[in-house]
């Protein structure tokens, strides 16, 4: 699919990526190029599904949610339907930031922000062990942050 990319368009994504909020015209004088082309290529990119959304990217501990957990899931049943329906409902917790339905050993691994060791054991407690029929969960918790990327990367 990248290949229908030109060079001006993976700049403009990498620039994008690292500063959403730049103008179309800050974006074309970086470029070269005018702010309408600008304009007309974000509207296909976006279009063709290239660019999903904008997002402003928080700092976890100063909204509260300072304490991260990889959570991962084990289902007791792995019909079509309880695996569809576990990934329905948990991707609407406010807590859980990323799932993943996995091969190997987890069905899924969750990641979920919350206050504190006390608030995931609420978490796992009313969002998980009351609600699905869990086979095994395997929590591990991020001591640090060495590094959190959110741009793709893009090929050179």
């Amino acid at each position: 699919m990248l290949d229908k990319l030109d060079q001006t368009d993976i700049r403009i994504l990498q620039i994008l990526q690292d500063n959403a909020r730049l103008t179309n015209k800050e974006i074309g004088e970086r470029l070269f190029k005018s702010a309408s082309t600008i304009n007309d290529r974000i509207r296909r990119m976006q279009d063709k599904g290239y660019i999903k959304k904008y997002v402003a990217v928080l700092e976890p501990k100063m909204i509260g949610r300072g304490f991260t957990a990889f959570t991962h899931v084990h289902l007791k049943d792995h019909s079509k339907e309880i695996i569809n329906h576990f990934e329905e409902e948990i991707i609407k917790l406010p807590e859980v930031l990323e799932c993943y339905h996995m091969s190997g050993q987890y069905d899924f691994i969750l990641k979920v922000a919350v206050a504190d060791l006390d608030a995931y054991h609420r978490f796992l407690m009313n969002n998980l062990f009351e609600k699905f029929a869990i086979g095994s969960i395997e929590s591990t918790f991020v001591m640090r942050e060495a590094k959190a990327e959110m741009p793709a990367p893009m090929p050179s």
